[in-house]
């Protein structure tokens, strides 16, 4: 199967998969006022790759997280090579073979890529001290084997974040274990870095390894899985085979069946709410940069943004929010001109932003869920110097039913929600701001197929409203079902526009565009149109 991933089949006939290695035997875990897993099952065996599907809050984090020692069930058991065990640790889970690769990355900034890799596990000389050469030896051996051209003496500080997802993949296959959990490995993976994370784990089940694998990319199940256990609400609902259609995984996933992927109505779009123009900005020590950037985005519009990686977007777009300043050019909403690097300026004229790095840029973690919610509004809730918490509240509570925040009330901190449900809360912030013309960077990247057309019905909603949204994506069926219209990037500049209103278009179109200018063949292909931290 070829997705926006790129082809990433296994022609190869799938080993039946060995003995059971570790069973989890009606497990439950309650948080307060969630009860996040009720009565979970789940069977690895040696030799194969057991796909853990669900929805965004369906207890996928909760489970692999006591697999890894991090919580403990109140209910159930853990079985490993026919033995109940107790994992109180992740000392305990590597001492059992078992490792896991998390959302968050597990590195230590300050620290080599070495050092990171044999963190708390470091060869020693026969002195005890730790043997640097070794250390360095061994993980170029690691890093060939993921295929990541680091030294491994390069500061982690110093690594973008697909290089930091395959340290996290070298690190864990420097444990040797029996079982390995991968938690969204591809999500920030070019297509050719999914190629070889998918040599590497086929290599580990034709070993004899049980991989536990997470994915919100369907295409990926029948590409790699062999069993698929799909939890919903807490529980697990069904076990199938990984050749299962992705209309029944969905309907397994969700609990219901999912219409149109892209539900895009199009309104007559109005007059027009922002105009860019001759936007332009070299690129400070090296970076990516952009020049004589124009276009407009129309009330009831929906504007697209693609490109290769590093093509200049979400540059552009941080730009025309005030976050950065530009060189040169205008950024004008209904006519008047926003001050450069404002962001209070931009908020005032109404844009708002959903930033790519959502947890980074876009929430409070450890604030709860109504501040984060009526964040962009601090001012209308402000009397006298004094915040109205009662107004917040009721405000937040509305907003967070609207978009059907799965939470255990307005006090949860933003960092135990789900990567969905996270998304919905920088959403909905902008939403409770009145925001007019929103800009969405990279909007459903580790969302799943449930909450990504809640998020499609939401900039329908916008638009039917005569407001505008700006999207940018890597994701190109998404993309170009949801635009009105899609500006190319390439090389920092606007390689042409595209209609799918106008009738369907083919990905073939966006990449002649995006690979136009000369040179950008040398920086990129269509392998890197699916996953990046620059954009």
């Amino acid at each position: 199967m070829t997705g926006v991933n790129g082809d990433v089949r296994d022609s190869r006939e799938r080993p039946p998969g060995g003995a059971e290695l570790l069973h989890v035997e009606g497990v439950t875990k309650s948080f307060p006022g969630v009860r996040a897993l009720d009565g979970v099952d789940l069977a690895l065996r040696a030799g194969e790759v057991h796909v853990l599907l669900g929805e965004n809050g369906a207890g996928k984090s909760t489970l692999i997280k006591m697999l890894a020692g991090v919580h403990r069930p109140d209910e159930g058991r853990i079985v490993v090579d026919g033995e109940e065990v107790a994992i109180r640790s992740a000392q305990d889970a590597e001492r059992l073979g078992i490792a896991t690769i998390h959302q968050e990355f597990n590195l230590v900034p300050g620290l080599s890529v070495a050092e990171n890799l044999f963190l708390g596990r470091q060869p020693r000389t026969a002195l005890g001290l730790v043997d640097r050469r070794a250390m360095r030896e061994r993980a170029a051996r690691l890093l060939e084997r993921v295929r990541l051209d680091v030294s491994p003496a390069a500061p982690v500080a110093g690594l973008g974040i697909a290089q930091l997802q395959m340290v996290e993949i070298a690190k864990a296959l420097g444990t040797a274990a029996r079982v390995l959990v991968m938690d969204e490995p591809t999500a920030v993976l070019t297509s050719s870095e999914v190629a070889t994370l998918f040599g590497i784990v086929r290599e580990l089940r034709d070993s004899g390894v049980a991989v536990v694998f997470i994915t919100h990319h369907l295409e990926e199940i029948a590409a790699l899985g062999d069993r698929v256990t799909v939890l919903r609400d807490g529980r697990s609902v069904a076990e199938v085979a990984a050749t299962v259609s992705e209309d029944e995984l969905i309907r397994l996933m969700v609990g219901r069946e999912i219409g149109e992927q892209y539900p895009r109505r199009r309104p007559e779009p109005g007059a027009p709410l922002l105009r860019v123009r001759g936007l332009t900005r070299r690129g400070a020590d090296g970076g990516p940069g952009f020049e004589d950037i124009g276009f407009e985005v129309r009330a009831g519009e929906v504007v697209g943004l693609a490109g290769l990686v590093g093509a200049g977007r979400t540059e552009v777009a941080r730009a025309v929010f005030g976050v950065d300043r530009y060189d040169a050019g205008t950024v004008e909403v209904d006519g008047r001109a926003l001050a450069r690097g404002d962001v209070r300026a931009a908020m005032r004229a109404g844009l708002g932003l959903v930033p790519e790095d959502r947890k980074a840029q876009g929430l409070l973690l450890d604030a709860p869920l109504d501040e984060n919610l009526t964040l962009a509004r601090l001012d209308r809730d402000t009397r006298g110097g004094f915040v109205d918490r009662r107004a917040q509240r009721r405000e937040a509570a509305a907003m967070a039913d609207r978009l059907k925040v799965r939470m255990s009330g307005l006090g949860q901190s933003a960092r135990t929600l789900s990567g969905g449900n996270q998304q919905k809360v920088v959403i909905g912030k902008w939403l409770l701001a009145g925001v007019r013309l929103l800009i969405l960077d990279e909007p459903t990247r580790g969302v799943d197929v449930g909450a990504k057309v809640e998020i499609y019905q939401l900039v329908n909603e916008l638009t039917a409203a005569g407001c505008g949204v700006l999207m940018i994506s890597s994701d190109l069926p998404e993309v170009l079902g949801m635009s009105d219209r899609v500006l190319v990037m390439a090389q920092g500049r606007i390689a042409g526009e595209l209609s799918p209103a106008d009738g369907p278009v083919g990905q073939d179109a966006v990449m002649e565009l995006a690979v136009r200018v000369p040179g950008a063949r040398d920086r990129g292909n269509e392998s890197a149109m699916e996953g990046s931290d620059v954009g």
